[in-house]
């Protein structure tokens, strides 16, 4: 077989790349019009996998100790139906073992957080490929994937500019879902992880029937907490606007070293916050409360006046399956009022 001249090598891989370039235009058009940040993430796996020809992505976020704090796995396969037909089925799910990851793979990503560029890993016949997500200068996730071959250059040119629209733009969508005062998720995110939690709820194989009938969620319930920092008005009142803002910042810190990894704090507005907690066992919600409660209490007085002492009070409510978002804030606000009459600084549990 005659080998091609050069000029038309280079003129096929133009058109070869020409011609992915539509669909690519559209995939990255589809991406930006998302407007939360988890579904833009699976979007992005979505787009790259089939770019890239491989069935399996995942993306690795990390946190700004450069833990493992998120680790979202897309399975692409085929299914061939009754009838004789093919098609492709997809699957997002998310790893919930941190502490279990492959050894190779936390010593791939080592390698790419240390050298900020692209690596790869021999894993029997295959190529183990991470490329690093970067939030500013730092490096604050990767993407990573398998394969039989090399990542050939027009690839590597696609990878990077995908991996950078999303970057940007996640970076845009995440400032716009943040409490400008505090940085913690705004109502708008909290209400799309509540949807995000609802979409669970709603799956029956998520539950386990018991003897009488009822459905319950195997292992471990999602609560929601309304808190409410206790005489805030009085502090604004008395103290200037500048000091209720240091309450706020100085509040948060506290209140959020004291809560567990999954849980999700955010602020609802004012002096008002929400909180998500997934609750294994028994009076768990109330062990939160308590240690929010003490670290609250002996919280920096950085920017605070003296003798100024700050407490909360809140109300939690247990989110029932198909039960409206408006109707659990509306019990556990009717909870958050029944610990403000009874003496403030202290929880109280919707019926």
């Amino acid at each position: 077989m005659s080998e091609l001249p050069i000029t038309d090598v280079r003129e096929k891989m133009a058109e070869a790349g020409n011609s992915r370039l539509p669909g690519l235009l559209g995939k990255l058009g589809k991406m930006t019009s998302i407007r939360d940040t988890e579904v833009l993430e699976q979007s992005l796996l979505r787009t790259l996998g089939p770019l890239l020809g491989v069935l399996d992505t995942s993306l690795y976020r990390t946190d700004e100790q450069q833990n493992m704090v998120r680790v979202i796995n897309y399975h692409r396969s085929k299914v061939i139906e009754a009838d004789g037909v093919a098609r492709m089925v997809e699957r997002v799910e998310e790893v919930s073992r941190l502490n279990d990851l492959p050894a190779e793979v936390i010593a791939l990503t080592d390698n790419v957080r240390l050298l900020g560029k692209p690596c790869t890993r021999k894993v029997g016949k295959e190529l183990l490929v991470a490329y690093p997500l970067f939030g500013g200068n730092d490096v604050c996730g990767y993407f990573v994937f398998q394969r039989d071959r090399e990542v050939q250059a027009a690839e590597d040119a696609t990878i990077r500019g995908v991996l950078e629209v999303f970057s940007n733009y996640y970076a845009l969508l995440d400032i716009s879902q943040r409490d400008r005062l505090t940085g913690l998720f705004n109502r708008q995110a909290l209400e799309g992880s509540f949807e995000r939690i609802w979409r669970v709820l709603g799956r029956p194989d998520h539950f386990a029937e018991r003897e009488d009938g009822r459905r319950t969620l195997p292992g471990e319930n999602y609560w929601l907490a309304v808190i409410d920092i206790d005489h805030f008005k009085k502090i604004n009142d008395g103290y200037g606007h500048d000091i209720g803002d240091a309450v706020l910042r100085n509040f948060y810190k506290a209140a959020a070293a004291a809560i567990r990894p999954d849980d999700m704090l955010g602020r609802a507005g004012g002096e008002e916050w929400l909180l998500v907690m997934p609750v294994a066992q028994p009076g768990a919600e109330q062990a939160v409360f308590e240690r929010m409660r003490n670290a609250v209490a002996n919280m920096p007085s950085d920017g605070l006046p003296a003798g100024l002492s700050v407490s909360f009070s809140m109300g939690v409510a247990r989110l029932q399956p198909g039960e409206a978002l408006t109707h659990v804030l509306r019990r556990a606000d009717l909870a958050l009022y029944e610990a403000k009459q009874s003496g403030r600084d202290r929880m109280a549990i919707a019926a």
